[in-house]
């Protein structure tokens, strides 16, 4: 028998490294190890050491052992019995105290050896147990490496870098871990559970420093030698397979000293709802004193297979020394139990190498965790096929490793598979359990990692922000960061998407917690830094094409906003502020600031280049400067009510003056034709709105329409600078008002007259929307019915009912003729209208006197409320152009023939298909408004009651006839109707034919 040394000291005293030391110097060797984890660290640490050659790995999952092996790492409860190896080696040996495992450690404790030497590593707290048990042996003392210091209580996030913190179930580690992603950008995570290769790929993730926080079950207790300067406790309570209970301070002082690795002091405190730890409890896991350990758990050795009852009987026996206490009922113990007590299995369990089998079954880990009857009732398959068949079917064992083969689902969807997988793996360890132990050992190996694999993957993406982590500890070096930022604006620090550039602002990556938000923005801000001005530059360089503004002020630099307007002292000069972030400086600031100045300057100068034109005209001056001062302040449109007084007051040189500038004295609108393209109306729009103040700005109408729908509740103004004359339910536009109110003055508004075509088309509307307009506009509309009567057959028939009858579709018609110019003026030159609006230019000539009918003049037409009507008087003293009432020629002055009426008996008894009863639908309309007249005589006579001579230019009556005697004449909206050709087989062919001859 070899020397026999107990090594025994706290954590971090270079107890395992000890071992390995002492097992290499020997030709073979074997150490047993608490955790299939430990087991793996240290075979990877051999197998750097000696080769893969001549070391195995057996633990109850896995099983490596080349043909020359020498070196054997296993865990406790797999270690091969009666190896007779040089050299053995126990470590965490105080675990012979444990309630579930301990009765191995015991059984190792009592009866493995190796030829040359048996080390025991552990806790101080085992002495008096192995000096009592195993009297031969020596120990030997080992010192910490650092010290180990209690910090009490602290937050989770205040918890500092390279901590731990540990939790008891899988849950809290979870939401631990949830928390340390939120807040510090990510855990890895460590629990038994695992297998090798999750947990190394976790551990690495951490020790490289992807992560600075660790999230661990108690298995970091175990000899997992890692980075850690700081252990918190989230609870100090455990379940322990049967109950809640404490931990006991070697239990905690196991964990704690996890912390301070070699020659690094640790520290260790509680977080959470963890209670604060009693000051002796404190003190003693700083000291390494502790109560030593009395009882170890212990079950019988030498089994009796006889008989299933035999083998019970055996397995419960008390032992008869006082520091053995008999182990509490195992899961194998209890299986075997269950099974045996099956018919079935009672009836094969006839002979010993049967209820051998049934125990070999019965120690088949339940992994799965499901229930103890389910997983006897998989323990009963398997010992049933092993009986009867001497294996496991291949095709049964395929269809049980396929179900788990799948790599979908979520974490515990994955550990779930990863557990079972485990029973699987374990038989195909066992030796004769199936017939190709190859096949199957390398199978579920192969369906074990790649589970790992997605399991660890899962673990990362939800408890890891790889982005935060790596920039962090970029941070942490103070080394320069490089970030890119590519076409779509997409900013990439260090490889990791932060978010991205819109204009000059940084638009950080929503997703994350505020801890998160704060790094992100401190990693950005020193790698956006030149970023910034390199966008600056380019955009201080950058076409006006690809600038713009909105219509609620905003400016726009391609799709990002880079600014707003603000107001400034003038309508036609606001500032330009601009967005951009601190971080990129005040010289980034103000190249942006200026260059959108410099924009908004030239678009002003460019859309009103008319009105600032008349702005810096020195030649206007007295009532011309004045009225043109008027024009600037209300962006080129003013309805003529405002000005009414200023209008009359200006004499022809003046508006002579102003017309040369494109302004049009409409009888509704003063204003520039050029000033109404779709573009500088959106740019009035907006300044305006910014000098009144305005929180939401209106929006302009869409080009091209010559009437719209009114809004209600929007700010007074908002359809003059728009553009348009509020009349009833629409507006109209204010240029294509002006050309129906030439129209209008060609009627007789008193005797009532009727919408013609040119009415209908140049506002698009159907007969009703035109009657409810021109209600908007101060006349009565008075509807009525009548017999249709045939008209040429290129004019289309009226509808019975407006309603169905289609809107007219509107079609360019020449600018009206203003109406104020001078008889003596030469026709002037054209000037620009809308595009939207006709392209012919205005020919600026008032109506031809002795028209159809009159109409209110720019003094008494419908205007704003606040226009006052103008009478009689006042009209005979207004200028020369103003633009006067047209006398309606009096009826029976057309040029219809005297006999028109036996025509239309001859037309009738020549066609009588021509007779029926369809009626259509007309509107009369007459002046609503209130204008005075002087004395009792009508509008449009002379103080004699004779026709008045209307005014205008000289011969703009020429070829006109003059009104026929008193007799009455026949005014309609259609155009006269054509002469039907005569019908010589007519009885009447020839009567017409001398009617015809006398006309």
């Amino acid at each position: 028998m070899g020397r026999i040394t107990a090594v025994l000291g706290p954590t971090n005293t270079g107890k395992t490294h000890y071992a390995i030391e002492r097992m290499l110097g020997y030709r073979s060797g074997i150490i047993g190890l608490p955790l299939r984890l430990l087991a793996r660290e240290v075979y990877d640490k051999l197998v750097g050491l000696r080769g893969p050659s001549v070391v195995a790995l057996v633990t109850g999952e896995e099983r490596i052992v080349p043909e020359r092996t020498q070196y054997w790492v296993c865990t406790v409860e797999a270690m091969p019995e009666a190896m007779g190896t040089d050299f053995l080696a126990i470590d965490e040996i105080q675990l012979c105290a444990d309630p579930e495992r301990g009765h191995v450690f015991t059984d190792r404790l009592l009866r493995a050896r190796g030829t040359h030497e048996t080390l025991f590593l552990g806790a101080e707290t085992m002495r008096g147990a192995i000096a009592e048990l195993v009297p031969e042996a020596f120990f030997i003392r080992r010192e910490r490496f650092s010290t180990l210091l209690y910090t009490g209580s602290r937050k989770i996030s205040r918890m500092k870098p390279r901590s731990a913190i540990v939790g008891f179930s899988v849950d809290n580690v979870y939401a631990i871990a949830e928390l340390l992603r939120r807040q510090k950008g990510g855990a890895a995570v460590v629990m038994g559970a695992l297998s090798p290769r999750t947990r190394n790929a976790q551990v690495e993730m951490y020790q490289n420093g992807d992560v600075d926080y660790l999230v661990a079950t108690d298995a970091i207790g175990m000899g997992l030698n890692l980075d850690i300067d700081h252990v918190a406790f989230s609870a100090t309570r455990k379940f322990d397979g049967r109950r809640m209970r404490d931990l006991q301070p070697n239990e905690l002082a196991q964990i704690a000293g996890r912390a301070g690795r070699y020659q690094n002091d640790g520290t260790f405190g509680v977080t959470g709802e963890a209670p604060p730890l009693e000051d002796d409890v404190a003190e003693a896991i700083c000291d390494h004193r502790f109560a030593p350990i009395k009882l170890l758990q212990w079950r019988n050795a030498r089994l009796n297979f006889g008989t299933p009852d035999a083998l019970i009987a055996s397995l419960e026996q008390r032992s008869d020394h006082q520091r053995l206490q008999r182990a509490r009922e195992a899961d194998d113990l209890s299986a075997l139990k269950t099974l045996s007590a099956l018919p079935d299995v009672a009836q094969a369990c006839r002979d010993a190498p049967a209820v051998r089998l049934l125990w070999d079954v019965c120690r088949i880990p339940d992994f799965r965790g499901i229930s103890a009857s389910e997983h006897a009732g998989l323990l009963e398959t398997i010992y049933g096929f092993l009986h009867e068949f001497g294996r496991v079917p291949d095709d049964w064992m395929a269809r049980q490793v396929k179900r788990i083969d799948r790599t979908d689902g979520d974490i515990d969807a994955l550990s779930k598979r990863l557990a079972y997988i485990r029973t699987w793996t374990y038989v195909a360890q066992r030796k004769g359990w199936v017939d190709d132990e190859r096949h199957w050992r390398e199978a579920t190996r192969a369906v074990e990692d790649r589970l790992s694999d997605a399991l660890h993957e899962a673990l990362t993406q939800r408890f890891v922000d790889r982005r935060t982590s790596v920039l962090l500890r970029r941070l942490k070096q103070k080394e320069a960061m490089v970030a890119e930022v590519n076409d779509k604006g997409e900013v990439t620090v260090e490889g990791q998407y932060v978010g991205r550039i819109e204009g000059f602002r940084f638009r950080q990556d929503k997703a994350g917690s505020p801890d998160e938000a704060k790094t992100l923005r401190q990693a950005s801000a020193a790698a956006l830094a030149p970023q910034f001005h390199l966008r600056a530059d380019r955009f201080y360089n950058a076409p006006d094409s690809e600038l713009d503004f909105t219509e609620q002020g905003g400016l726009m630099w391609g799709s990002d906003a880079v600014g707003r307007l603000t107001k400034g002292d003038d309508p036609l000069k606001p500032r330009a502020l601009a967005f951009v972030d601190d971080e990129a400086g005040p010289e980034v600031q103000q190249k942006v600031e200026r260059r959108l100045q410099h924009f908004i300057d030239r678009k002003i100068a460019a859309q009103f280049e008319p009105l600032l034109a008349m702005q810096r005209d020195e030649a206007l001056e007295g009532l011309a400067k004045g009225f043109a001062y008027r024009l600037i302040e209300t962006m080129g449109v003013i309805t003529r009510g405002e000005v009414a007084n200023e209008v009359k007051d200006l004499d022809q040189a003046a508006r002579g003056q102003l017309r040369k500038h494109g302004v049009r004295f409409g009888q509704f609108t003063v204003f520039l034709p050029a000033l109404l393209k779709p573009a500088p109306t959106r740019l009035r729009l907006v300044l305006w709105s910014l000098h009144q103040g305005f929180d939401e700005f209106p929006e302009s109408p869409p080009p091209g329409l010559v009437t719209i729908p009114a809004v209600q509740d929007v700010p007074a103004g908002t359809y003059t600078m728009a553009g348009y004359r509020l009349a009833g339910e629409r507006a109209i536009r204010i240029d294509m008002l002006e050309r129906l109110a030439d129209l209008l003055r060609a009627k007789d508004s008193r005797a009532g007259f009727e919408a013609s075509q040119d009415m209908l088309s140049i506002t698009g509307m159907t007969l009703e929307q035109f009657s409810k307009l021109m209600e908007g506009l101060g006349y009565k509309s008075e509807r009525g019915e009548r017999v249709k009567v045939a008209g040429p057959k290129d004019t289309p028939p009226a509808s019975a009912d407006p309603k169905e009858q289609p809107p007219v579709e509107p079609t360019p018609v020449p600018d009206p003729a203003p109406d104020e110019t001078p008889p003596s003026s030469p026709p002037e030159r054209p000037m620009d209208v809308p595009p939207e609006g006709p392209a012919q230019p205005p020919s600026e000539v008032p109506p031809a006197p002795g028209g159809p009918g009159t109409v209110p003049t720019a003094e008494e037409s419908p205007q704003d409320a606040d226009v006052a009507a103008v009478t009689d008087e006042a009209l005979s003293t207004a200028q020369p152009d103003e633009a006067e009432p047209v006398m309606a020629e009096p009826e029976g002055s057309s040029d219809a023939p005297e006999n028109a009426d036996v025509a239309a008996v001859t037309d009738e008894a020549a066609s009588p298909a021509a007779q029926t009863d369809e009626t259509e639908v007309f509107y009369t309309f007459t002046w609503g408004g209130r204008g005075e007249r002087r004395g009792n005589r009508p509008r449009g006579t002379d103080e004699r009651g004779q026709q008045a001579r209307p005014k205008g230019k000289p011969g703009g009556n020429k070829g006109k006839k003059g009104p026929k005697g008193d007799k009455p004449q026949k005014t309609e909206a259609r155009p006269p109707r054509r002469e039907k050709p005569i019908d010589p087989s007519n009885p009447f062919a020839e009567a017409l034919m001398g009617l015809k001859g006398k006309n």
